[in-house]
């Protein structure tokens, strides 16, 4: 008898880490990215363990959701850095990461399917039966996964951005993001800017470590992070507010160039003048390595979120989960994971007829999951990001006293939860 199917659309870390999950849970498991490498943004991103992500990697490690996080550990060029606001931090190496979790999955028989663009669906009342590609064909499964993310399509980086920065997403060569949900007849959510605008600017680029100075390239390579005051006739606090990533805008972050090293030289804004970039003493041959555009825009965010309940199932459908950025106004690799390996636990459950679990909020995981699910019904709360590294809720982190960097003061608690491993466990 053949195994159920779990289909994911989506391969980013929340589609990765669903796919490991449901695959130890025990079902047929097929990923289907519309580019040509999985991770998206973590193909760009490379900022793990800082601040409250620290709690949370060790809590899925402990839960049995490890993979992901041992490899970051394992390619990070730089482990418990300290950097503005952050403490604590590893930077692994997005040259290099993406490969390692190709083989990972393939080693646990995840099938793959890259540049296969999903772009609708097949229902009967409630229920998916199928999904459909971009070719016409139709890919039938049991249950499936959403975590297409909430950047593109093109349209969107036009409306509400500043164009087509030219993205690792690449949506001109490999087509735009389509969600599903809003295939399947569900109303998506839509995050907004302190101005009450949609979407909001990723909050990052990269610039070619070889087009810096040596001085630069030394200092990234033996410490991780280079600082650079802005003159103060630069310094512009208005440009925080579009950031997406609501932790990293601190004023430090205006009045400085803070550049991490994460085997590009990033960036830690949203996007920087290139002419002006190119008047600090050791960037005057700067180039952008991600946006291309990095000197006019960025690629928008938060524009395709799906209703769901704390065990990451969308709402209105009996067989459709979600995690990552399609789950919330989540920002981060960190939280794509803890999102997308309770999606893929839970899509083996549903095949069972079981219980979903939902994580207890005693679990930074879990609390974030449920406050974020809460916050996003009302209008101030579509204004703000949820993340363990900072703004509000690492705050409400450490009120709440979820916080810790203590492995053993964690082990004992998810030990008294009785959830040591439960991703590890085979349901069918």
């Amino acid at each position: 008898m053949p195994k159920p199917k779990v289909i994911i659309i989506g391969g980013g870390w929340a589609g990765c880490a669903a796919a490991l999950t449901a695959k130890k849970a025990g079902a047929e498991v097929s990923i289907f990215e519309r580019t040509d490498m999985l991770l998206g943004l973590g193909n760009v991103g490379g900022i793990m363990r800082n601040n409250g992500r620290y709690t949370a990697a060790e809590e899925s490690i402990l839960l049995g959701a490890n993979e992901l996080f041992q490899l970051c550990d394992k390619y990070s060029r730089h482990k418990g850095i300290d950097f503005p606001g952050h403490k604590h931090a590893n930077l692994y190496d997005v040259t290099s990461i993406e490969p390692n979790v190709k083989k990972i999955l393939e080693d646990i028989g995840v099938q793959i399917y890259l540049q296969h663009r999903i772009i609708d669906v097949v229902k009967n009342n409630s229920k998916i039966t199928a999904i459909i590609l971009e070719d016409e064909s139709i890919i039938e499964g049991d249950v499936f996964i959403e975590t297409t993310g909430s950047t593109g399509p093109m349209g969107n980086c036009l409306k509400y951005g500043n164009g087509c920065a030219m993205c690792i997403l690449r949506c001109p060569s490999f087509g735009p993001r389509v969600s599903l949900t809003h295939k399947a007849g569900i109303d998506d959510i839509l995050g907004q800017r302190a101005n009450g605008s949609f979407g909001a600017f990723s909050g990052s680029c990269k610039l070619n470590k070889d087009s810096l100075s040596q001085d630069i390239i030394d200092e990234l390579n033996e410490k991780g992070v280079v600082i650079i005051p802005v003159p103060k006739e630069e310094i512009n606090m208005d440009k925080l507010n579009v950031k997406v990533c609501q932790q990293y805008a601190l004023k430090d972050f205006a009045e400085n160039l803070i550049l991490l090293d994460t085997g590009h030289a990033k960036l830690m804004a949203p996007f920087y003048p290139l002419d002006k970039l190119r008047e600090f003493k050791g960037l005057e041959n700067a180039r952008f390595e991600d946006p291309y555009a990095g000197g006019i825009g960025n690629s928008v965010r938060y524009l395709s979120i799906a209703p769901r309940n704390n065990s990451m199932k969308v709402s209105g459908l009996e067989n459709l989960l979600c995690g990552g950025e399609k789950a919330g106004l989540f920002v981060g690799h960190t939280e794509a994971i803890v999102t997308g390996s309770l999606a893929g636990h839970n899509s083996v459950r549903i095949l069972l007829g079981m219980p979903l679990l939902e994580l207890p909020r005693n679990l930074a995981s879990g609390d974030i999951i449920a406050y974020a699910n809460k916050e996003i019904l009302k209008e101030e709360g579509l204004k703000r990001r949820y993340t363990f590294a900072g703004g509000d809720y690492f705050e409400r982190m450490k009120k709440m006293d979820l916080y810790s960097t203590d492995t053993e003061e964690l082990k004992s608690k998810v030990e008294r939860l009785n959830l040591l491993n439960i991703y590890n466990e085979r349901l069918l």
